[in-house]
């Protein structure tokens, strides 16, 4: 139910762009499990939310046990258990099944809006979150080409969660009656449209990240 943080190993530091390095096993299963097993059981339930609402609590602490058994860091199994149990608790305190997703649309507002605001003051998202795992803390920052690299494969993650806003908030919004095509729109815009966006940030950042690696300290130019 977590959204998943955007592979940066996998999009900076990698001479080739490896799936597994983006997103986990795990993290497929967690991104639409539970949610597509809970709109089966509540179709073929009759539309019993009860029914539905324990069989994604069961399917996410299936997945729970997987990631404990796969020795996963311990926040990652409590983070992917969280979300869903957030998801669990609106959907039963507001008795409409489609609330299930309404926590995942919030986590898209709130990364989106991260990743545009952190652009339009010049320290893009993505390249703070490269700095942190690789160590290279804010120096690209000095370099304008990776700068600009890192503001246009931030610029892709802003598109990516505007789109899935785009196509799914309606859906949300038509009720239960949609909320077959809104499980499937979520389904598909997850995980298959996330290792989309970090290959293509792969394809931006790399040139600019490797050259930067090749340069001497003293030769970085500051930005303005």
């Amino acid at each position: 139910m977590t959204e998943p943080r955007p592979g940066v190993a996998a999009i900076a530091t990698r001479d080739r762009f490896r799936a597994g390095d983006a997103l986990s096993p795990s993290a497929f299963l967690d991104a639409g499990l539970p949610l597509a097993l809970f709109t089966a059981v509540y179709a073929a339930a009759g539309r019993d939310l009860a029914i539905a609402l324990w069989a994604a609590v069961g399917a996410g602490a299936v997945l729970g046990v997987l990631r404990l058994i796969r020795r996963e860091p311990l926040q990652n199994v409590v983070a992917g258990f969280v979300g869903l149990g957030l998801a669990v608790f609106v959907a039963a305190r507001t008795g409409r099944a489609e609330d299930v997703f309404l926590p995942g649309l919030l986590i898209n507002v709130g990364y989106g809006t991260a990743y545009l605001v952190s652009i339009l003051v010049r320290w893009p998202l993505l390249g703070v979150f490269v700095g942190l795992v690789t160590g290279q803390g804010t120096s690209w920052r000095r370099d304008p080409a990776l700068l600009r690299a890192y503001t246009l494969a931030s610029a892709l993650w802003v598109a990516m969660f505007a789109l899935r806003l785009a196509v799914q908030v309606p859906l949300y919004l038509a009720g239960e009656e949609q909320l077959g095509w809104l499980a499937g729109a979520r389904l598909v815009m997850s995980w298959p449209l996330f290792l989309l966006v970090a290959y293509l940030s792969w394809l931006i950042v790399r040139p600019a990240y490797r050259a930067h690696q090749q340069q001497p300290a003293g030769q970085q130019t500051p930005t303005a």
